[in-house]
């Protein structure tokens, strides 16, 4: 064969594998797979199409269409301080939220808010805010942070502090966030207080109250057993002057005649005297 002829050959051959290559790369372009627990919005030259992928494969125009991806699993926003960062599971992390008491003190809030998107108003979501990350910084991540930083400021320090508070600010984040996320095509599954950081000036004086009560209610104790030793002492005593005074009252002349009687062995006295105590008669 003659080297003209071989180049040929190549050079169709080359042409050929290009073609192929050509094919499946629009082949590929083309193709879509959407995973489970997630929703694909198809966009064309940027414009939101309304035409929704769920999982499973698919297929749009190579090169002029693409998608925004939208989980629909649950999705977890995480406030906590950097040195906790590293232990959080969260899919999207940020830092605490600084506010201020009812009474004034400061204190930093790290709280986790879970929720999901809902799958029929993906392409609301697409058209109106954008992708996931774009939807958690505008909707979730400010809205957020917004009543973190509000809705403490209704609770004293020692509220907070005891716990019982954090559950009310908790509860009240929730029902704030709810109508809002479910506005922007979210669906909220809860909102968590995990930790609530007090100035340790506050948390050093709020021990040393607590020292002091616990003092206070040892000496109230000590006192409340006083009194009740005091007040058993006064009872024991009241108890035996009313029994002396009824022994008083029941002992008379016709008991101790009784007794002398019940005593009495049958024997007359040997003397007897008469009205002269001097005088005494022996009876035979």
């Amino acid at each position: 064969m003659r080297p003209d002829e071989v180049w040929q050959r190549v050079r169709g051959g080359t042409r050929t594998a290009g073609v192929l290559l050509g094919m499946l790369v629009v082949v590929l372009a083309a193709f879509r797979t959407v995973k489970t627990g997630e929703v694909a919005v198809v966009t064309r030259f940027g414009q939101v199409t309304g035409r929704v992928l769920y999982p499973g494969a698919n297929f749009i125009m190579p090169f002029v269409e693409t998608t925004l991806n939208y989980n629909t699993k649950k999705i977890t926003y995480e406030t906590a301080p950097t040195e906790k960062k590293g232990l959080s599971n969260a899919d999207y992390r940020d830092s605490p939220v600084d506010t201020n008491t009812k009474d004034g003190q400061p204190v930093d809030i790290s709280y986790t808010v879970r929720f999901s998107v809902d799958p029929e108003k993906a392409k609301w979501i697409a058209q109106n805010i954008g992708p996931e990350e774009a939807l958690v910084e505008k909707i979730v991540k400010t809205e957020s942070r917004i009543w973190a930083r509000n809705v403490p400021r209704n609770y004293s320090a020692e509220e907070l502090y005891t716990g019982e508070g954090s559950i009310k600010v908790q509860d009240a984040i929730f029902e704030k966030l709810k109508p809002v996320f479910e506005t922007n095509g979210l669906v909220l599954d809860t909102v968590g207080i995990r930790e609530i950081v007090f100035d340790m000036s506050y948390v050093e004086a709020i021990k040393q109250k607590q020292v002091e009560l616990v003092m206070i209610e040892v000496e109230k104790n000590k006192a409340a057993q006083e009194e009740f030793r005091k007040e058993q002492r006064i009872t024991a005593a009241e108890g035996q002057a009313r029994e002396q005074e009824l022994q008083r009252l029941t002992i008379n002349d016709a008991l101790l005649r009784k007794l002398w009687i019940e005593k009495w062995d049958g024997k007359l006295p040997t003397y007897v005297g008469g009205g002269d105590t001097n005088t005494l008669m022996q009876l035979p």
